[in-house]
């Protein structure tokens, strides 16, 4: 979506802070377009011709400010740069809200490319999938192994009682969505409160660490993890758990729901799981339920969106069959913690 004003950038405004704060870096007018794919936070690629950059900034409208808290991203891309974690470079953090009408952060621009369908990833070839799978679990390990202390994060989040908060946030989420009856949810949330797992020792989590969430270069390695809005302290596993779900072999057939675990050469979950506890050392025998509690955001996640297409909230293609979707994963949600 090229444009001479991407909507929520004021390019002329950004220029002028950008030569304020960063004199020298712009070197011409400034050029954007918002890049398609972000659930969220707003994000821009931004050139002069020369110099590629991306900004980031909340969505249009009213918001809550922790919900998308610029300088929550900002803070632990910073903090990361200097270790083996793939992350672009932080260049500049805005507060003022008078610039372009929200906080926002500019950061380099990286090269790869974000896999979100089997059919992308059927194209690069089954061993090239393989490999790009693997590399990301290896990358999980590698942010699992940073220590927070080092790198200025020791108050990043509230690892002590991570998994009873989530749990709670996420049934107060489904509260709020609760227009029908859907048979098997409370089940679900009442079932992984009674098993809760004991966590290891916290680390920096992603919070939604997935293939489409990370850039991959023609050699299949990873070269930037983005999208750091739900990143915090905390039970490393939850990541793990996701990226389980993630790779779960789903029969969506037309569904809106983006999946790559079909494309020919996509190790299973297991391999994954297994892979990541090898070179982690972490124990990871709960896991069961760690993917369970997946399952379960992701429904609640879904269930928000029909609630919000019921109430003629949110439009465009795919909408109208998110509902349908939900039992689905509540049901696998239900078959994996017993599974466990």
């Amino acid at each position: 979506m090229a444009s001479d004003q991407p909507p929520g950038l004021d390019l002329e405004a950004l220029r002028g802070h950008l030569d304020r704060e960063r004199p020298g870096l712009v070197r011409g007018p400034l050029e954007g377009r918002l890049i398609e794919g972000g659930r969220s936070n707003l994000t821009y690629r931004v050139s002069d011709g020369t110099g590629r950059w991306v900004v980031r900034r909340p969505p249009l409208g009213h918001v809550l400010a922790t919900a998308h808290d610029m300088k929550r991203e900002h803070r632990v891309i910073s903090a990361l740069h200097e270790t083996a974690v793939p992350v672009p470079e932080a260049l500049l953090l805005c507060e003022d809200e008078s610039v372009i009408g929200s906080p926002f952060y500019v950061m380099e621009f990286v090269d790869g490319t974000p896999y979100r369908t089997a059919g992308e990833l059927e194209a690069i070839g089954a061993e090239r999938t393989r490999a790009a799978c693997l590399g990301l679990v290896d990358t999980l390990v590698e942010l699992h192994a940073v220590d927070p202390e080092a790198v200025g994060l020791a108050d990043f989040g509230r690892p002590e009682g991570f998994l009873d908060r989530q749990l709670r946030r996420w049934g107060k989420q489904l509260d709020a969505s609760r227009n029908r009856e859907l048979a098997g949810i409370d089940e679900l949330h009442a079932a992984l409160g009674r098993e809760l797992p004991h966590s290891p020792a916290a680390t920096v989590v992603h919070g939604d660490y997935r293939l489409d969430n990370v850039l991959i270069d023609d050699r299949e390695q990873i070269t930037a993890i983005l999208d750091w809005e739900m990143s915090t302290l905390g039970d490393p596993l939850t990541d793990l758990g996701l990226l389980a779900m993630y790779s779960a072999r789903l029969e969506l057939p037309n569904s809106p729901i983006s999946t790559t675990s079909s494309a020919p050469g996509h190790p299973d979950a297991r391999e994954l799981i297994e892979r990541y506890a090898a070179r982690s050392g972490r124990d990871v025998s709960a896991v069961s339920w760690y993917t369970a509690f997946a399952w379960f955001k992701l429904a609640v996640i879904l269930e928000g969106i029909h609630y919000r297409y019921t109430l003629g909230q949110t439009v465009g293609a795919g909408f109208d069959r998110i509902g349908e979707l939900v039992p689905q994963f509540i049901e696998h949600g239900l078959t994996t913690l017993q599974e466990g």
